[in-house]
């Protein structure tokens, strides 16, 4: 990752012909939201006095106490390639603080920071993130609204013509390429319409960074081609949803904490805790990592989303898998992440876990080597295998019961984020949809 200085930001801004600057944060909810400032405005941005009004912004603060500062972290400085060459658009991702210079506890960025001194107190340099986020893409109608059309018939790695997306998706990969992005992979995914796009892991908070200017991207290329991308989980039944699997793993001065060449599967013992911390607080976690109601019509069977708390080397039907690499690439996969996710929040409650499993020395039940799509309820509680909550509801109640999830979220981001899904949840249960409709109307 660049380090800037404010001396480069003023010459690269210079250079590159930049009109405007974006100063992005995110919300609790994972939405980015941003203050434009004209280039005449830069300095003062760079010498964090550049104010906003915190109370319109979900989660954050009451009116009577609105007033709060972006301060730019310059290292997250990009031009971005698709604006005017008459005066291009420019951003830098902020973390949001208090009026008397001191962070703000309800801004996602900063909570994941503290989330990761936590992990430097134990011992670790890094926390590297590698995520592989999906997304479906469906037609715009002549209003330019998104329908439920999608744009081919694809299946997993197709190509085209059959891929009729792969134009789309080449595009996006080109402009995150010019944005700095080191793409690994890009493929059609197994349903018609999906598309995976990863890239290169990174450390938590420059993972997270790229996670949010990766869904920008795709949004704003999607539209370019006459498409709408969505993040939504499972935006159509029947087909599989949307996951964002993260590929986790902790270093220490640039050795891998996870491997152990001499151990069993050459996972080291700090491996094997962080996977029992991930395994005892999946269900409570899950809250944060699946946050809509939507999210839980993708966590059921038949559709190779993880609904069961397991772990295995083998197979990809557990929450949690082991891939194969070793060495700097030894690494534990969590399954169950949906890309409606923020992030920094998930990042959060998933280093918090295993962290408690590193403290308190846990060990990790057996891993789970057969299927456990096939297996029934009481095959899979003799071997100690839980399910994920069903709904939204369920989760919320679990992560509430939590103290260790409470805690990796913090009194503010907390308290805001189950009132808002508390909202959210009865808006739902209270709505009358259409299946109802289709299935009462006539029969009573």
């Amino acid at each position: 990752m660049a380090k800037y200085t404010k001396e480069d930001i003023f010459k690269m801004a210079n250079e590159e012909n930049v009109k405007y600057i974006r100063l992005q944060f995110t919300d609790i909810l994972g939405t980015i939201k941003n203050v434009e400032i004209p280039s005449s405005q830069l300095e003062k941005a760079l010498d964090n006095k550049m104010m906003f009004d915190g109370s319109s912004i979900e989660g954050f603060v009451r009116i009577e106490e609105s007033d709060m500062y972006l301060y730019p972290d310059l290292d997250t400085w990009v031009v971005f390639p698709w604006t005017s060459e008459k005066g291009k658009v420019a951003r830098l991702i902020c973390d949001i603080y208090n009026p008397d210079g001191t962070p703000f506890e309800g801004d996602p960025r900063n909570n994941l920071k503290r989330i990761l001194k936590e992990m430097e107190e134990l011992g670790f340099t890094d926390f590297n993130l590698g995520p592989e986020p999906e997304f479906f893409l469906f037609k715009l109608d002549e209003k330019g609204e998104p329908t439920l059309e999608l744009n081919d018939k694809g299946g997993y790695f197709d190509l085209a013509p059959t891929d009729l997306g792969e134009n789309c998706r080449r595009d996006i990969v080109l402009e995150l390429e010019e944005m700095g992005f080191e793409v690994e992979a890009s493929h059609h995914e197994v349903a018609p319409g999906q598309h995976e796009i990863d890239f290169k892991y990174a450390n938590a908070l420059r993972a997270c960074d790229d996670i949010q200017t990766f869904k920008l991207v795709v949004k704003t290329i999607a539209r370019k081609h006459g498409l709408h991308a969505t993040f939504m989980p499972k935006p159509l039944f029947g087909v599989n949803g949307s996951g964002m699997h993260c590929n986790l793993s902790l270093f220490n001065n640039g050795e891998n904490s996870f491997f152990d060449k001499d151990a069993d599967l050459q996972l080291s013992e700090t491996a094997r805790q962080f996977i029992a911390g991930i395994v005892k607080h999946a269900t409570s976690f899950t809250a944060v990592t699946n946050p809509t109601v939507n999210s839980y019509k993708r966590l059921v069977p038949g559709y190779e989303a993880p609904c069961y708390v397991a772990w295995s080397a083998q197979n990809r039907s557990p929450l949690i898998r082991i891939p194969a690499s070793r060495g700097l690439s030894t690494r534990v996969e969590v399954r169950s992440v949906d890309p409606a996710a923020n992030p920094y929040l998930a990042i959060a409650v998933m280093l918090a876990a295993g962290l408690d499993g590193i403290k308190n020395k846990l060990t990790p039940p057996k891993p789970i080597d057969r299927n456990i799509y096939v297996m029934n309820k009481p095959e899979r509680e003799q071997e100690g295998i839980s399910d994920l909550p069903a709904t939204l509801a369920a989760a919320l109640e679990e992560l509430k019961s939590n103290e260790v999830m409470v805690n990796a979220l913090g009194k503010h981001l907390f308290e805001h984020f189950i009132e808002a899904k508390e909202i959210e949840w009865d808006m739902f249960r209270t709505q009358v949809h259409p299946w109802e409709r289709d299935q009462y109307m006539t029969l009573y």
